[in-house]
């Protein structure tokens, strides 16, 4: 990040406008006095021999606000003291002036005196570094990237006026350096301060790109990078089911990395970015207005922000000016606890914002050390001259007393009671940042004592040797640095991971408002991520504060999730989270939400009506239970009994002259077969099973040819008969009597027996569930077998039934009051008929239905059988017995004797 979450606490909406306009007219002077500040460094490096052999002298100081404390090994320090730096006009006629640093910021201070309590704790403590006291030269950069570099450098090289011994033995000037707290400035330093493997241990520098190891190999923070960060906020989305999120990011090192890093973690999560937006250095009011109208015409309810308070202001001030409410705000650490916000003015616009902060901690004994804090005249310690003046209000120059308005500035004697302030230099309720620059000079500290306690002979370096404090080589403390590893008295485990970066834990913050109309902070979680657990989130949702009119967490989803028995359908163009829910297709089925693809149910199964589960399919056969079934067992049960009653007529009546004519047990017979047609039908309804499949097409099929090869016979018998009542043919009865009318039906019958057992023997017919007809159903049926079988048994029917209908229609009109042939003819042509019909009505008729027109045809050539031959012989045995004579019979032969 660029500076400090906390920094600009007293920080007012016209000194940001003061911001936009030093940097419009500085950003190209902020440039040149970097190069020159360059330039001016390497002439304090080196060393030009100035009055004898052997002596180097420094060539030019910088214009630094600093504290020194001397010590046997010093620390340097980098901190946000002022906001603001002042460069001079720059018109290459003379030497420049020096920059000077404007607006003083008290937290900033805080920081650094924090620092300076730590050495001091340290210095005190008999366990850590004995017989060694720390000193530091603390600067202030200014929160500018040319002061930044003028006092890195300045504490690299040193600011001794002049050296005697050319050999440079000794520490080096610093043994590491605490800071600095931007992300920018510190990779400049760590840039080049890192090819000579200075140390530097950052308190506030987050950009992930300071990860690195490569470009910056002494690198180290005790704040977690951006990364971590970026997932943090990654997983409160998540859960709270936000997908659907504005971003806005300012245009520093800071906001482009932490962006670029949220981007992509929403990409692995599948979640979506409505829009992002980079929010304007210069604060420009047509870009303020225009993110307005984005943000505003957005169905996103939750916008993230990355920046700093001072980019962020001119934007919050619009949106009050517009009275947009109704958004989730999510801060980073960068200005989750800035306090500028805080104001009964922003209340009904951002209470309920929640956001990231670094872990608070505790510092015992901080406060006290504060308030015991008095000026120095010494003009290395010229910052806490500083700070005492804007303090107090007051000045320690005497001569030439300013004014401020019409009142005079008061004198001051160093002897104020800070106790009587209340400013955030004394505040030390949420130490954070002021807790991170504790844990970077105990790290250094501890690298320092591990290094110390080195035993000869058993060191790191090569030749098992140890590092020598008298010529400690830079390198040598990032070795130690890297391993440090201690507690905290507040109990936080410290330690640096291969990258430098410390262990990642935030506090969750909420802004709740308080009774005076302002808003306050309150902790509703912490984020901590280890190495075996991953990032995880402990939340306590019932303190969470929602400024909805509901009071719950807000919807923001560019589409409602898609429900179970539906499937996601990205929308052409836009983003993957926003997409239609498109029910499953049948067969299908999701059984969770938001699922991309929905899944085919196995072939025994299909989907039910909510397309969420698969069920069995419902199997379909002709059974007894349905109407039709019922109709069609109706039916041949009633043929069954038709024939019967004819049998018990015919039975009863054997000795009649018409029941006699024409062979009376051909007649029996034919009954016997067309019993077994009806009967056959049952074997066609039910649960197809392998017994049933395998008889129901064989009795069928006898049944019929032994029913069809009667009436042949029959036929046969009465051309017989009328052949044999003529000279010519005399002969012809016998050589067709009984027995070989018993031997031909036998024969005929035989032959068909032979056909359905090569039929099953070979491929029989067995039971199938067909899955062709109907996707949602499985028919179940009995699959044919063989097509060439079955093809054979109904053509030998056909053929039968084709000659005994030619010879009936040959014999149709011989001679006699009751010619049979007639009715055989008719019987023939309905049977034909019924079986020519049959073939097209079974290939296109589905499922069940099929079956059902087998049986159709079965019953409808049964009864054409039965009605055509024998309902004449019932109708004159039963209604007209006077016609049921020889004479009645033969009455026309007789007549033409």
């Amino acid at each position: 990040m660029l500076i400090s979450s906390n920094t600009p606490h007293n920080f007012h909406h016209k000194l940001v406008c003061q911001v936009g306009e030093w940097i419009r007219k500085r950003e190209r002077e902020m440039w040149i006095t970097l190069y020159i500040s360059l330039y001016l460094s390497f002439n304090c490096i080196s060393a030009a021999s100035i009055l004898r052999s052997g002596t180097c002298q420094l060539q030019g100081r910088f214009k630094l606000n600093g504290m020194y404390q001397d010590g046997d090994v010093i620390l340097g320090g980098l901190f946000h003291v002022h906001f603001f730096t002042v460069f001079p006009d720059l018109n290459f006629r003379m030497e420049p002036e020096r920059p000077y640093c404007e607006k003083f910021n008290m937290e900033g201070f805080q920081h650094a005196q924090t620092m300076a309590f730590a050495i001091d704790e340290i210095n005190k403590n008999p366990n850590l570094l004995p017989n060694i006291t720390l000193g530091y030269h603390i600067y202030d950069n200014c929160v500018m990237l040319g002061m930044a570099f003028r006092a890195a450098i300045s504490l690299a090289s040193g600011t001794e006026e002049s050296f005697s011994s050319v050999n440079c033995t000794g520490p080096p000037p610093v043994v590491g350096i605490v800071g600095d707290a931007s992300s920018t400035p510190s990779i400049a330093i760590s840039s080049v301060l890192g090819l000579f493997r200075v140390p530097i241990v950052s308190h506030y520098a987050t950009c992930s790109c300071l990860s690195d190891r490569k470009k910056y190999p002494s690198f180290f923070r005790t704040i977690p990078s951006d990364a971590f960060q970026v997932r943090a906020m990654i997983q409160i989305l998540r859960h709270f089911g936000w997908n659907w999120v504005g971003l806005l990011y300012s245009n520093d090192d800071y906001g482009i990395n932490a962006a670029q890093s949220f981007q992509q973690e929403m990409q692995r999560f599948g979640h979506c970015i409505a829009f992002s937006e980079i929010l304007p250095n210069d604060h420009n009011p047509r870009d303020i207005q225009r993110i307005m109208g984005v943000i505003q015409a957005c169905t996103a309810r939750v916008v993230v922000v990355f920046a700093l308070s001072s980019f962020l202001i001119p934007l919050m001030d619009e949106v009050v000016l517009q009275n947009m409410t109704g958004r989730q705000w999510i801060a980073s650490e960068a200005w989750a606890t800035s306090l500028e916000y805080h104001t009964p003015r922003f209340l009904p616009f951002l209470a309920g914002t929640l956001g990231i902060a670094i872990r608070r901690g505790e510092i015992q004994g901080l406060h006290d050390y504060l308030l015991r804090l008095r000026p120095s005249n010494d003009p290395r310690n010229n910052m806490l001259r500083i700070f005492w003046e804007n303090m107090f209000e007051c000045s320690f120059e005497t001569r030439s007393k300013q004014t401020d308005g019409e009142q005079v500035k008061k004198v001051c004697t160093g002897q104020e009671d800070l106790t009587t302030t209340d400013t955030s230099y004394t505040d030390v309720s949420g130490l954070r940042a002021s807790y991170n620059v504790y844990k970077a000079v105990y790290a250094q500290a501890h690298a320092l004592h591990d290094l110390m306690q080195c035993q000869e002979w058993k060191g790191p370096f090569s030749g098992n040797r140890c590092a020598d404090i008298i010529n400690l080589k830079p390198w040598q403390m990032v070795h130690y640095l890297q391993k440090a590893n201690f507690t905290t008295g507040f109990g936080d485990h410290v330690s640096f991971d291969k990258n430098g970066d410390a262990l990642a834990i935030y506090d969750v913050l909420n802004w709740h408002p308080s009774s005076d109309g302002s808003i306050t902070i309150h902790k509703i979680g912490v984020v901590n991520e280890g190495a075996a657990t991953g990032m995880v989130l402990t939340l306590d949702e019932e303190a969470i504060y929602w400024n909805f009119e509901t009071k719950k967490p807000p919807r923001s989803v560019c589409s409602e999730s898609c429900s179970p028995g539906t499937r996601r359908a990205t929308r052409k163009g836009l983003p993957v989270c926003c997409f239609d829910c498109l029910p499953c297709g049948d067969g299908e089925i999701s059984n969770a939400t938001d699922v991309i693809e929905c899944t085919a149910c196995p072939d025994d199964f299909w989907s039910n009506p909510d397309n969420d589960q698969c069920v069995p399919k419902e199997v379909e056969f002709l059974s007894y239970e349905e109407p039709l079934g019922i109709s069609l067992t109706t039916a041949s049960l009633l043929g069954t009994c038709f024939c019967a009653l004819v049998m018990v007529i015919f039975a009863y009546h054997r000795n009649t002259p018409i029941v006699r004519a024409n062979n009376s047990e051909l007649s029996f017979l034919l009954l016997v077969s067309l019993k077994l047609c009806f009967l056959c039908v049952l074997l066609f309804i039910g649960r197809p099973e392998q017994w049933t499949c395998q008889l129901r097409h064989a009795v069928f099929g006898i049944s019929f040819v032994l029913c069809v090869s009667s009436i042949l016979v029959k036929t046969m018998v009465v051309i017989a008969v009328f052949k044999s009542s003529r000279p010519e043919g005399k002969g012809a009865m016998k050589w067709f009597g009984a027995v070989q009318q018993r031997c031909t039906v036998l024969i005929l019958t035989a032959l068909q027996v032979v056909i359905c057992a090569v039929w099953l023997s070979t491929a029989s017919s067995t039971p199938h569930k067909n899955n062709q007809y109907t996707r949602s159903k499985i028919v179940y049926e009995c699959a044919i077998g063989s097509v060439a079988g079955f093809s054979m048994l109904l053509g030998y029917i056909g053929l039968l039934a084709a000659v005994s209908f030619l010879l009936a229609f040959l014999a149709r009109n011989l001679p006699d009051n009751f010619n049979e042939a007639k009715f055989i003819t008719f019987s023939m042509l309905i049977f034909c008929a019924v079986w020519i019909a049959f073939v097209p009505a079974y290939v296109s008729s589905p499922g069940k239905y099929a079956v059902a027109v087998e049986i159709f045809a079965i019953l409808a050539s049964s009864f054409g059988l039965l009605v055509a031959i024998f309902a004449p012989k019932c109708y004159i045995i039963l209604l007209h017995p006077e016609r049921n004579t020889k004479n009645s019979i033969m009455g026309r032969e007789t007549q033409n004797k």
